[in-house]
């Protein structure tokens, strides 16, 4: 079976969708949130060691917290719970600097994506752990006055939850307050943790391998993988269907 034809099923095992839930770094954005978390490290463990696959794999998606207790025993550092709490400040405190340096970027392809979800006239949700996640979005203008952040009725990014990715309250939350049933909705993310959130919610998990990643998207659950937005046909959105264009 093909991940067209298993996304295509696997929707109409979950009736037709109808509503979009956005991760935020990685998805939207080309934020610097791995470069803080490496550049942090330095005083707990040889930056160098903190590698793209390693943030993918321990630390993207989490709550800061989670995530760097989660980058300190990867890396083997004694006492990494003990640790994590500082580690996690020096990480925010180099982050804002960053932001505040003009370190982000959207990814062309996201906004096109969002905007043509937008005018099918789908509720969109966003759904991040990051708690700068807003302050981000609100520095990429779309024009008339708007940022990305005003692009969506729903916005849970941030929120102090019980439990972080892969665990799939976040998205949960998004989906009651969008007012859809999760089955109706699909998530965009980047990450293994999100994907497999996504699915612990019986939602339909959309993604995006911008890091050649597209293997451990797989084996997390995504129902269909692409390394650009742009390659999702919109014209089968239309009709509830997620799926890659035709070439």
């Amino acid at each position: 079976m093909t991940i067209r034809e298993t996304a295509e099923s696997r929707s109409e095992q979950m009736q037709t969708l109808t509503a979009a839930i956005f991760d935020v770094d990685g998805v939207l954005l080309a934020s610097p949130h791995e470069r803080a978390w490496r550049e942090a490290l330095k005083g707990f463990a040889d930056p160098d060691r903190f590698t793209t696959a390693m943030y993918e794999a321990h630390v993207a998606g989490k709550p800061r917290l989670s995530g760097a207790f989660a980058a300190l025993e990867a890396l083997g550092v004694p006492d990494a719970m003990r640790q994590a709490a500082a580690y996690a400040e020096h990480k925010q405190k180099r982050l804002e600097e960053l932001i505040h340096a003009g370190s982000v970027a959207a990814f062309p392809d996201a906004l096109r994506f969002v905007r043509a979800v937008g005018a099918l006239g789908w509720p969109m949700a966003v759904a991040s752990s990051s708690k700068n996640a807003n302050q981000m979005m609100r520095l990429i203008h779309l024009g008339a006055g708007r940022s990305l952040l005003d692009a969506f009725s729903v916005n849970v990014c941030g929120r102090d939850l019980r439990q972080g990715k892969p665990n799939p309250e976040i998205f949960l939350l998004a989906a009651a307050e969008l007012r859809v049933a999760p089955a109706h909705c699909f998530v965009v993310e980047d990450a293994p943790a999100g994907i497999e959130a996504a699915r612990a919610g019986r939602m339909t998990a959309l993604g995006v391998a911008r890091l050649r990643d597209a293997a451990l998207l797989r084996a997390a659950g995504a129902d269909l993988v692409v390394t650009s937005l742009d390659e999702i046909a919109i014209d089968e959105l239309t009709d509830g269907r997620l799926c890659r264009r035709p070439t």
